[in-house]
């Protein structure tokens, strides 16, 4: 598979990413939801931190949420460094299609919450009670200190625990709790495919 069609599969990803995105933050406020279907909503929330809106500062309470923050978004880029790194050799190679599909789409992913992370902060205004505008004349934040927008929310169970279950019982129970955007679909997607299809992806050199 060549860099090209790697490229278009990035750029893909990306603009679908960054347009939905972008809708969302400038015309949804924070909390904000449509409900499409009983199991499907579009819900606007902001993560700050990393996978399942984790923070740095709350694992290091010593550690302030502007450093954390920063420390972050740096680790961000010099992981997509890497990853870029690994589709260009993996390309050069002529690993199988189906590494650099998965590898282009880990990349994409992550490129495109590292926009959110970087410029989001000094492009938009604050979604606290208000739609915010793009281009804000008072942003909410500043270079490398946005947070990531995240809108797909599938709440496929809702309800509350049978009384008769120990211990749990009469408990309200929601599943699928996680709200996540077109990125971090990207991500999953291409880990996914490695995981399925690892003797693919990674072939054994015969002698």
């Amino acid at each position: 598979m060549s860099l090209k069609k790697s490229i278009f599969i990035i750029v893909l990803v990306l603009l679908v990413d960054q347009i939905s995105k972008i809708y969302v933050k400038t015309n949804f406020v924070l909390g904000e939801y449509v409900e499409v279907f009983s199991w499907f909503k579009i819900l606007f929330v902001e993560n700050e931190g990393a996978a399942w809106g984790t923070k740095l500062s709350d694992i290091f309470p010593f550690v302030s949420d502007e450093i954390a923050k920063l420390s972050l978004t740096v680790f961000r880029i010099f992981a997509i460094c890497g990853i870029g790194y690994w589709l260009y050799d993996s390309v050069r190679k002529n690993s199988p299609r189906i590494l650099i599909v998965s590898i282009a789409l880990i990349f994409a992913g992550a490129f495109g919450n590292i926009i959110d992370s970087v410029f989001y902060g000094m492009i938009f205004n604050d979604s606290y009670g208000q739609v915010a505008a793009m281009f804000a004349d008072e942003p909410y934040g500043s270079l490398f200190h946005g947070k990531v927008v995240d809108m797909l929310y599938f709440p496929m169970i809702d309800t509350t625990l049978p009384g008769w279950m120990p211990f749990v019982g009469g408990n309200h129970f929601r599943f699928f709790e996680p709200v996540f955007n077109i990125a971090d679909t990207s991500i999953s997607f291409g880990v996914g495919i490695l995981l399925v299809f690892n003797k693919r992806a990674f072939p054994k050199k015969e002698d």
